[in-house]
């Protein structure tokens, strides 16, 4: 009888670990990730979700990871079949009611002047910086270079906040 109780309530513990997400007022941070980089790599990258649940307007300005001495949000996009980069300088809005995706190919967090690899499975603390909600601490989680996480990967690491 033990039995199945116990795997009812890993089932349901695993559900409440997977959801990874922080909130600052009315911005829910979804799942902060990051790839893992080679040994010598001086830049990473970082991604997420925010969804703006208020009525105002907030813009992500900038931020910070333990692991870089830099961090600057960057666009990337394809011009005259060239893959160009630009770093945003304005910071990335997320009007009111809507979700921004930061992920690879597009609007991304760049970590620069890495102070080490990225490594699998080795989570890091940042923050990031927004006009109205201020400082939000998070926790990126590290994927395998290529990869994209799946909401299971965050169970095991009980980074939920």
């Amino acid at each position: 009888m033990r039995l199945p109780i116990a795997i009812v309530m890993a089932i349901a513990l695993a559900g409440a670990a997977a959801a990874h997400d922080f909130k600052a007022g009315d911005l829910v941070i979804d799942h902060p990730w990051s790839r893992t980089t080679p040994p010598v790599a001086t830049t990473g990258a970082g991604y997420v979700t925010i969804t703006n649940n208020g009525t105002e307007p907030d813009t992500l300005v900038g931020g910070s990871a333990e692991i870089s001495g830099g961090f600057e949000l960057h666009t990337s996009e394809i011009v005259d079949g060239v893959a160009k980069m630009r770093p945003l300088t304005e910071g990335v809005t997320i009007a009111p009611g809507e979700t921004m995706t930061l992920e690879p190919g597009g609007t991304h967090i760049m970590l620069t002047g890495l102070k080490g690899p990225i490594r699998e499975s080795e989570p890091f603390t940042g923050t990031l910086v927004f006009e109205q909600a201020g400082e939000v601490p998070i926790k990126f989680v590290v994927e395998g270079f290529g990869s994209r996480p799946e909401p299971e990967a965050y169970a095991h690491e009980g980074l939920q906040q």
